[in-house]
């Protein structure tokens, strides 16, 4: 009796299991049929895109909206307040003075200054002539405290050798830079050596203090705080808009979107690391944020080098092959970039006047290698655009995205390319721009 109810009960118990196997085998032929799909049946299986059904007016449409934003914050720039502040320490010279230090003050200071810059220029007695000599010169930073008293900043004299190249009228020098400012006042002796073994005369030194303007800063506070949150609504937005649809199904743009959106917010919102820059007197807020603006640009680049090799290989994209060299040529990009930052930030807390273009031997080699890796990465990127382009040419809905991309893609380089030119001028070929990029700031444009 109990062996017949037995056999009863393990029959359906059996059948049950054997159904159940039956259906994770369908589920997983069905899920491998998804991932691994016919090449041309992909296209027309991705999450539908508002490009697709966007007329040539729309188009148009997209285009004028972002000119016209892009337009406004020119505007804002132009009519902003500069980005420098600058004040003029003028110190006449005689025979009697040439060796002596001389004494500065800075003007007073808050942390709506941000950073502090000391440069000078040598003026001679005879102008259009052309001279280049190294000269020796010894700095002492001390800060001012609010009993008066004067402590030293990292308890130490500094001695550098800065080049002097007159050609007309000589080039600036950077005396000493401070990344984030302890005090409310600073101090500064400087004095050099060999400038009366120079040729010519000279007839003036003159010292300016360089920081950045209050009211730039709080500007770019409030700035800030906008583009965070218009970035968020953005993100909320294309997030509710992809909800119905699985992420296997998402095109590569909508997939790279849902990667680049959270990113943007870190790049240009940093919060809560730019604000606390203002709060603590530490060089940290200020490199976290350079380190995801950095990060931000990076990816970017990568985007660039994903869509157009990925939009022509749908369901065929491997690690090894597809994403490696990718991460491989942005990602040493990226290193270089980070790595003199970090290398800069570090020093200068220790010495002020410590620049990695001069005091630095491998800062050449650093150059090189980062523009040979730039070259590589604009090759590679043209290579796969033209073979995107030439591929799916004829293809609906594929060429609608390539195109939109190729426009929008040259659009932003274009702009990039002139706010660069804008801010450095030729210097962007020197091998002075790195160092000097944060002196030629003019107006809030050039920052947004």
């Amino acid at each position: 009796g109990m062996e017949a109810d037995f056999a009863a009960f393990g029959s359906p118990l059996c059948g049950e299991v054997k159904r159940f196997c039956r259906r994770v085998r369908e589920t997983y032929r069905e899920i491998k049929e998804d991932l691994t799909p016919y090449k041309d049946d992909r296209y027309y299986r991705l999450a539908p895109m508002r490009l697709y059904t966007l007329s040539k007016r729309h188009f148009v449409l997209v285009f004028v909206v972002f000119f016209v934003c892009f337009g406004l914050t020119v505007f804002i720039g132009i009519a902003g307040p500069n980005v420098i502040e600058t004040s003029v320490a003028r110190t006449d010279l005689n025979n009697s003075l040439k060796l002596k230090p001389f004494n500065l003050s800075s003007p007073p200071l808050s942390t709506y200054n941000q950073q502090l810059w000391l440069t000078c220029v040598v003026e001679l007695d005879q102008h259009d002539v052309s001279l280049k000599k190294n000269v020796t010169m010894t700095v002492k930073v001390l800060g001012v405290v609010k009993d008066g008293s004067t402590p030293y900043v990292n308890n130490q004299v500094h001695n550098r050798t800065r080049l002097l190249s007159c050609a007309q009228k000589c080039s600036e020098i950077i005396v000493a830079h401070l990344g984030y400012l302890n005090y409310t006042q600073y101090n500064i002796f400087v004095s050099f050596e060999d400038l009366n073994k120079l040729t010519y005369a000279i007839q003036n030194i003159t010292f300016t203090w360089k920081t950045y303007n209050p009211t730039f800063s709080q500007v770019e506070i409030w700035f800030r705080f906008v583009f965070v949150v218009l970035t968020f609504m953005v993100t909320c937005l294309f997030a509710h808009s992809l909800r119905k649809f699985s992420m296997r199904d998402w095109g590569i743009e909508q997939k790279w979107m849902s990667i680049l959106l959270p990113l943007l917010l870190l790049y240009n919102g940093t919060y809560p690391f730019f604000p606390l820059s203002f709060l603590v007197n530490s060089w940290f807020p200020g490199m976290l944020d350079d380190l995801f603006q950095s990060l931000f640009l990076c990816a970017l680049l990568l985007f660039w080098l994903c869509v157009y090799h990925g939009i022509r290989v749908q369901g065929e994209r491997k690690c090894l092959t597809f994403y490696l060299p990718k991460f491989f040529i942005v990602g040493l990009l990226w290193l270089a970039s980070v790595t003199l930052g970090i290398w800069q930030t570090v020093n200068e807390v220790h010495d002020p006047t410590y620049q990695y273009r001069v005091d630095t031997g491998n800062f050449q080699g650093m150059k090189i290698f980062f523009l040979v890796v730039a070259t590589t990465y604009i090759l590679y990127l043209l290579f796969l655009i033209v073979r995107a382009c030439s591929e799916l040419r004829n293809m609906p809905y594929v060429d609608l995205r390539l195109k939109f991309l190729t426009a929008l893609t040259f659009v932003v380089l274009v702009i990039s390319i002139v706010i660069l030119y804008l801010r450095f001028g030729a210097q962007v070929l020197q091998d002075n721009f790195v160092a000097e990029l944060s002196t030629h700031y003019q107006n809030y444009i050039l920052v947004l």
